[in-house]
Order: structure tokens, then sequence, then C-alpha cells
């Protein structure tokens, strides 16, 4: 374990919080006039889930824990969670209902993801900038609301509902931008 200053932490970054595994999950520099600057840092406990909000000095430091990334293929989901299996491995990873929610509108059986591990416990799973989602129902759209830039709700073959141009159907193929679910494109 290695002090990391706190201005040098960055979102997604591993620490050591009262004896808790943490992700930084925001962080940003306050310079205030003729004061000293601090650091305004959120964090996510690994083993309770809750969020910290910590305002720390620019000089202070964290423990830095260990990431390791390794990529995993979602196998199904029950009662326990969603179950990944290492490709070459075949290891089971189970990941709870919970640490999935923020992203769990991205998950697909068979898919490949990159899970990220912080003291071999698994921390968060990392989305591609971009995926290709089926839309599963939308509505038509009507006949001579044909000015630009007029969108519709679409739902996606995870339940993601997204903002689709009127020419978009049933069983179209589109990519999304998995940072806030906006439509990016049709899909081939």
């Amino acid at each position: 374990m290695a002090n990391t200053p706190v201005i040098n932490l960055r979102k997604g970054h591993a620490v050591r919080h009262n004896g808790d595994v943490c992700i930084v999950t925001a962080t940003e520099l306050k310079t205030p006039p003729r004061m000293a600057s601090y650091v305004q840092m959120s964090i996510r406990s690994l083993a309770s889930g809750r969020v910290h909000n910590l305002r720390m000095t620019s000089n202070e430091s964290l423990d830095s824990v260990n990431m390791n990334r390794q990529e995993y293929e979602l196998s199904y989901t029950d009662g326990e969670g969603y179950h990944f299996m290492h490709p070459e491995t075949f290891e089971d990873v189970v990941v709870s209902n919970a640490m999935v929610e923020p992203v769990k509108n991205y998950l697909i059986e068979g898919q490949k993801y990159t899970i990220l591990f912080a003291d071999e416990k698994v921390a968060t799973i990392e989305l591609p900038a971009s995926m290709i989602l089926s839309v599963t129902e939308s509505a038509e759209g009507i006949k001579g609301d044909s000015s630009s830039n007029v969108f519709k709700p679409a739902t996606l073959e995870t339940g993601l509902v997204v903002q689709v141009p009127l020419f978009v159907k049933e069983g179209y193929k589109i990519s999304v931008k998995t940072e806030d679910g906006s439509y990016l494109g049709r899909a081939n």
C-alpha cells in the first residue's frame, strides 16, 4: 500500500478509508480566494455500499489499493446476483444486484465486460463507451411530424428507454452511449 496525495486521485481509483476499501466516484479541486486549496471528493465503500463525502486539504493523502482489471462474460442472473465467468479459467464471480444497479441497463447475457477488482473484491463493472442494443418497443412516428430533431421514446432489450429519431422501429439495432444513455446512431 502506498500513500497517494488526494490531489492525484481520480474517479475509479481505489483507496482505504477508515479500514474500508473504497472507490473514488468524484473528485474536485477547489481553490477559494485567499484560502488554502482543498479537494472535495466522494468515495463509495465496497463493503457497505455507502457513499462518503470527504473534504481534505490538497497536501493530505490516502492509502491506495491495488487494482486489477479482468474480462468476464455475463453468464446468467439469479437470486444471488449476476454471474460472470472468466473465459479461460471458467471461474464464476457473483456480483450483487446492488453493485450492478448503476449499469444493469447495459448488461446482456453472453456479452464480455471488464470487471475491476480492488483488494481481490469486485469493485465495479466497467462498460464500453458505447453499446449496440436492439429496440424491442417503439411507438410509430406521427405522419407529418417531420421537422428536424424530433424524437420518440424507444425501449431496448435491457429495459433502457432512450429517445430516438422517428424512423427507428422495433427490431432495429442502435448504438447507445453508456455514459448518459443517449442515442448515437443506427447500427448494422
